[in-house]
Formats: structure tokens, sequence, C-alpha cells
């Protein structure tokens, strides 16, 4: 997802540049910029929003041992205390997994160890096929046992994957960061998930470019204008590994392990700001659904709009979703 800025924002009551920051974080470059505060400092609430991201990204990393996902998946099915937001986030997580019927489970974990997309050049290669099999036997969301602050994993070889849910999750609570912190006009984006806080001044929008699957970010397909909305994009082009002359992506079947195989090359999906965690699941269950059953999921789901690239180069949007073609 690109973003387009053709204006300028404002600071207090002055037209001025946003003030900016990156950090590589979730895997990712994130930036916020900041174009009005009526309260902290916009560096301040940076600072504060960036902190809450790495304090986040350490209890919901699965490869982080001492995460609480690492010690849950450690524990050989006993209890763990953790965190109220890895409690909120799991039990977002398994709605969605009950609402795609385990298309999307949260429990991949061990599916998702057997892979690695971040391989050097030359050094690819595909997982061994009876570890994959065995590991995807043991991917099901019923097994994740909630009370209170305590999560267990009846099945103790399975293992809790938060990577579909989790950026968009860390990105709403950052917007709450930002809000506290008096930001009026921004935008925070986690590398595909975007949040747009209120428009680029009070009457124009932000302008948010849709990417061209396949075109490392050089190119977008059209246009979506953005006040006090998230933008969550989904594509099998965004983490793979070629191998033998055959490309494998990142979005994987819970059933075999393997990647899945559909019509669709991205999926773009709009909401309200603070439902980033929601689009952020729903993007990727469409993805592994397929365009017609994808779309048919969002055209029921309430206020969630989408625009879908299929591998053929076309385009079909719900009934609701305002796009600017090229």
């Amino acid at each position: 997802m690109i973003i387009t800025q053709t204006a300028c924002g404002a600071l207090g009551s002055k037209a001025a540049e946003p003030v900016s920051r990156e950090e590589y974080l979730l895997d990712t470059i994130c930036s916020i910029s900041v174009y009005k505060t009526e309260g902290t400092e916009a560096e301040a609430a940076i600072e504060k929003a960036f902190e809450l991201c790495m304090a986040l990204e350490d209890k919901l990393s699965r490869t982080r041992k001492d995460s609480d996902v690492g010690r849950i998946n450690a524990a050989n099915g006993d209890w763990v205390e953790v965190s109220d937001e890895t409690i909120e986030i799991i039990k977002k997580g398994l709605e969605y997994s009950e609402l795609s019927e385990g298309a999307f489970d949260i429990t991949v974990g061990g599916i998702t160890e057997q892979w690695d997309f971040h391989a050097a050049e030359g050094k690819e290669k595909l997982p061994d096929e009876k570890m994959l099999t065995e590991a995807a036997a043991h991917v099901d969301y019923k097994n994740v046992e909630i009370d209170g602050n305590m999560v267990r994993l009846k099945d103790p070889k399975a293992e809790i994957d938060l990577g579909g849910i989790a950026k968009g999750y860390i990105g709403d609570k950052m917007t709450e960061c930002l809000e506290e912190a008096g930001v009026t006009s921004g935008i925070i984006n986690l590398g595909g998930n975007v949040i747009c806080m209120g428009g680029k001044t009070d009457k124009e929008d932000f302008v948010i470019g849709v990417e061209a699957p396949f075109s490392d970010r050089t190119e977008i397909i059209g246009k979506v204008k953005s006040r006090d909305k998230t933008l969550v994009t989904s594509g099998i082009y965004e983490r793979k590994i070629e191998v033998d002359g055959k490309t494998y992506h990142h979005i994987l079947n819970s059933k075999t392990g393997w990647p899945v195989e559909t019509d669709l090359d991205a999926v773009t999906l709009v909401a309200e700001k603070g439902r980033s965690a929601d689009i952020d699941a729903l993007s990727t269950i469409c993805l592994i659904k397929g365009a017609e059953e994808g779309l048919k999921t969002i055209e029921n789901e309430e206020g969630i709009e989408g625009l879908f690239v299929l591998k053929d180069g076309s385009i079909k949007k719900s009934s609701g979703m305002e796009y600017e073609g090229n």
C-alpha cells in the first residue's frame, strides 16, 4: 500500500510538513506522520506510540521465547498467565477462526515454523513434507482454552501464531495512544496496514494509493480517499520464495500447510479506524477463500468494503467500495 500525500497538513493552526518517523518493527518498516496535534508535542506522541508497538510485539511475537505467545507454545499444554492485551487479541483471533471455519486459524504456528520466507538468495528451500504434514495435524483453534488471564493449548503440540491479526491489533492500539496524546490528524503505516486519523486538513481527506501486485511498491492501481479510516492489504506477493522455478507464497492452507491456491493476487479492505484488527484477519480470509466467496464475506460484514485484484488483472469490489482507478 502506497500513501500519496499531495498537500501540506497542519500542526496547530499553521500549515506545515508533518512530523514523521520510521522504525523497523513487526518485520517491516513502520512509519507515523503527525499533521496536527492539540495536546502532546508530535515527537513525544510518536515516541510513545512506537514504545507501545514494541511492548506489544514483545508480548505477541511467536518467535520470542519469553513473549506471552512463546510461553503458551512452550508450556506443553499447561496453563499460562498472560497480559490483558494477549487475551484480547487471542479472543478476537478465535472469533475469526470460527467465522472462517478454520481457514484462518490462529494455531498455525507449527506450520509457519516450517517455512523460511526470509531465506537468503540461493538458500531457499521447501519444508520437509513429513514434518509439514505432522504440523498441520495439530492445527485446530478449538484447542485454545481461556480462563480469565490464563491460556492453555489442549493439544501440547499445537502452536499459536497471531501473525494474521497482530499487526492490525497493534495499529488500533497505537491509534488510541496517539489520540490520547491529542493527535487529531495523522497516519500510521505498518507496511500494508494503514490508519488515517482525521483527514490531511479539516477539508481535505488523505489519499491512499493501492499498490499494484508484484510492482515492488512502485506502481498503484488506484486511489482511496480516507478520513478516519483504516485500510489493510493482503497479497500473495508480500513474502515468497522461489524453489526450482516455482514460487511459494506465505498465505498457507491451515489443513495442508502448503500455500493456498487462489484466484486472487491481493485484497484491500477499508473500515472505520479502530477496526484494523478486524480487516487484517478478514483480508487474509478473503485471500484464502478467493474472489467470489471473499466478496460474499465482505458484503455480510457491516461497515467493511473491499477491493479484490484477481490473477488475470481484473478488479472486483464490494457494493459500497469507493475507489478511483487509474
